[in-house]
């Protein structure tokens, strides 16, 4: 009977995720219209923070467990998932337009943050130290990195409001009702999120399918369904810069957020099955994705199948080694 039960509550889970998705992208699409703002920017803000929720649940409770790698496998893993296969997907569903502003600043923001992170982490063969850690101080310089974040969000948000200051785009939902379906669509991905890891966990377990495989993928992929789902709604409702917005403020939030926080909080951590490869995709992802959009500031179906190509082969080889 428990095994029936979760699958009832996997299939639950995957109705909230879609429905919480589609709530979300219109509630988002919304207030972007009532406050006059680009949907860029609150995908960078209000979509990319929610859907993070789950990651940074993920980490506080691995952290307080006293599972570090758990901790930045999350943030990396989750990081890589979404350039490569969450943007992939969506710009095979609809080709995805950039904007200059987010080619010229937002993006190598991203870049930036993702090589501090490498940076911070590797003391060994960069400081000569004993071994790789993230200390307390390396967690509050990426909450550094976040507040300058934030204070060109803030900048951001006063340049496109003047600029669209005279536009009258009607929006679809009143301004309390448009906050209103952002946050219940947030919780339903948050909540259906957890309806699928877990049941999927457990659901692996029962028909004897190792942990180790289990954590390689149901719960990478699992942290990151609601930016997959968010991003395939927004795809087929052809919002792409809800998406490119998601995605990048999803990755700074996870790097600053979910893994500086925690680590401010307990202290240094020192994770120890880490493979260098897995550093490489997190910097590599952010550089792709720049390159790609650079100069046509758009990602093409090919550029998409590109994406799909890597995700699949880093991934192969990740459960290869696993299971080898």
């Amino acid at each position: 009977m428990d095994i029936f039960l979760q699958i009832l509550l996997l299939i639950v889970g995957f109705a909230l995720l879609i429905k919480g998705a589609n709530w979300l992208v219109s509630g988002a699409s919304s207030i972007a219209t009532n406050f006059k703002v680009s949907k860029t920017l609150i995908g960078l803000t209000v979509v990319a923070f929610g859907t993070s929720a789950p990651e940074l649940a993920v980490s506080i409770s691995s952290l307080a467990s006293g599972s570090t790698d758990m901790l930045l496998g999350n943030v990396i893993g989750s990081n890589i998932i979404n350039v490569l296969l969450l943007i992939g997907v969506a710009a095979l569903i609809c080709p995805i337009k950039v904007s200059k502003d987010t080619v010229k600043k937002e993006l190598p923001i991203l870049l930036l943050i993702s090589t501090a992170l490498v940076v911070l982490f590797l003391d060994i063969s960069l400081a000569n130290g004993i071994t790789n850690e993230i200390t307390r101080g390396d967690a509050i310089i990426c909450l550094l990195f976040f507040c300058i974040f934030l204070y060109y969000l803030i900048v951001m948000a006063k340049r496109n409001r003047d600029a669209k200051s005279k536009k009258t785009e009607k929006p679809k939902y009143k301004l309390g009702k448009s906050f209103l379906i952002t946050i219940i669509g947030l919780v339903g991905l948050v909540i259906g999120s957890q309806f699928v890891v877990n049941s999927a966990s457990f659901i692996a377990s029962s028909i004897g399918v190792s942990e180790r495989i289990i954590s390689l993928t149901v719960i990478a992929l699992g942290t990151s369904l609601p930016e997959l789902v968010t991003t395939i709604v927004a795809a087929r409702r052809k919002e792409t810069d809800l998406i490119v917005g998601d995605i990048i403020g999803s990755n700074i939030f996870n790097i600053c957020i979910v893994m500086g926080l925690p680590v401010a909080i307990f202290g240094t951590i020192t994770p120890e099955s880490f493979q260098m490869i897995d550093l490489f995709m997190l910097v590599f992802s952010s550089i792709l994705l720049f390159t790609l959009t650079r100069h046509d500031h758009k990602i093409s179906r090919s550029n998409g199948l590109l994406m799909l190509a890597i995700f699949a082969l880093y991934y192969g080889f990740i459960i290869y080694g696993a299971l080898a």
